[in-house]
């Protein structure tokens, strides 16, 4: 039932707002040049590697010895207008009609980070990563990463076709109102360094 619920919203969704990704594909073009589309590697179900989509939000500007600068310099304002109103994740669409991600979930972090969790930070892999979840009505990037991955676990635990219901209704005020986007001064989450959580 999910599956297919995940299925035809996402379908519905990516018509709707086929202009919007166009228009806003055009601007990246224009403002910060190609590619407009960023891939990264995720884990996904069972961290099976994933490719997730997102439109660019940063420039390419690198040191003198070719390293890209912080993310905090490679962000312009478009990007964190974009990042604001999660206009970037509209191609995350894609990747729920293929089956990487679930409409409601864990988000999918970075795969550096999969060495670093605990045995119960790990249980986020157990069921399908999503656009959104638990942790991201709940704070987003705004919360700690004990409090985020509490919060994942407790989805995982606890998950239910209700639930996920909640939970994309809640999302929808919190993009509207764009709170959580940052965490304390960076653009958007501090790295995970691992902790001492079992």
């Amino acid at each position: 039932m999910k599956r297919v619920f995940d299925v035809t919203v996402a379908i519905s969704l990516l018509v709707l707002f086929l202009p919007i990704i166009g228009f806003v594909a055009l601007l990246i073009k224009l403002k910060l040049g190609s590619p407009i589309i960023f891939k990264q590697q995720r884990p996904g179900l069972h961290e099976k590697p994933i490719n997730i989509l997102k439109l660019r939000t940063m420039t390419d500007a690198r040191d003198t010895e070719g390293n890209l600068l912080p993310d905090a310099v490679r962000l312009t304002p478009f990007g964190s207008f974009l990042r604001r109103f999660s206009l970037d994740e509209l191609l995350q669409l894609i990747n729920v009609i293929k089956g990487d991600l679930s409409l409601v979930g864990p988000r999918p972090l970075l795969m550096d980070y999969l060495s670093l969790y605990s045995e119960e930070q790990a249980k986020r892999h157990l069921v399908r990563p999503g656009i959104t979840g638990w942790a991201q009505v709940h704070g987003r990037n705004a919360i700690s990463w004990e409090e985020k991955f509490k919060l994942d676990i407790w989805y995982v635990e606890n998950r239910s076709f209700m639930l996920d219901l909640k939970i994309l209704l809640l999302t929808v005020g919190k993009v509207l109102k764009s709170e959580g986007v940052s965490h304390g001064n960076h653009v958007t989450m501090e790295k995970f360094s691992g902790s001492n959580l079992s």
